[in-house]
């Protein structure tokens, strides 16, 4: 039977996206060929078509199963009101270095869903003063962390990690003279 989603079909593209994860920590992108997967997954090329229009659409595959993996991590937190619970994100980026440094390499930190801002506690604390600056410098230091650890091995633990963010956040006022 053919049904759509079958065990057999997802379990050729997880062999599929597994590799060219794999194929990702040593090679860019445009430098991976679906002959290289293929021939790693021990699979057909009809079965990357039957799958996946491209290299470029199995990226995209790769990129959304993390996000949805993420997003898992989060469910039941309204999106503009996340506190900080960076922990149970840097525990999932130490069980899962390799995607992470594949979202990053594959450019996808510009589109970032991996963590949101307390928009509404930022109107707060900036008094509803340039909150897309006060989005944008969040998101990027906290990217600028993760991809750091990333490249040292993840040698921190999750939880060092978090109070390293934490203590970003600790004595604004002091710092700033205020």
């Amino acid at each position: 039977m053919n049904t759509k989603n079958n065990k057999r079909k997802r379990e050729s593209r997880a062999k599929m996206e597994s590799v060219f994860v794999e194929l990702l920590q040593t090679k860019e992108l445009g430098q991976i060929t679906v002959s290289d997967i293929c021939k790693l997954a021990e699979l057909n090329r009809s079965t990357f078509y039957a799958n996946y229009v491209d290299i470029y659409a199995l990226a995209d595959a790769v990129r959304e199963n993390l996000e949805q993996n993420m997003g898992e991590l989060y469910k039941g937190e309204a999106v503009d009101s996340f506190h900080g619970d960076y922990l149970k994100l840097f525990r999932h980026i130490a069980e899962n270095p390799m995607f992470y440094k594949t979202y990053f390499k594959l450019g996808y930190d510009n589109q970032y869903k991996i963590a949101a801002y307390d928009r509404k506690l930022a109107e707060a604390h900036f008094g509803g003063r340039f909150i897309p600056y006060h989005l944008e410098f969040h998101k990027s230091g906290l990217t600028a962390i993760i991809k750091m650890w990333l490249a040292g091995g993840c040698q921190e633990t999750p939880e060092e990690m978090d109070e390293i963010v934490r203590s970003e956040y600790r004595g604004r006022a002091e710092f700033f003279g205020k």
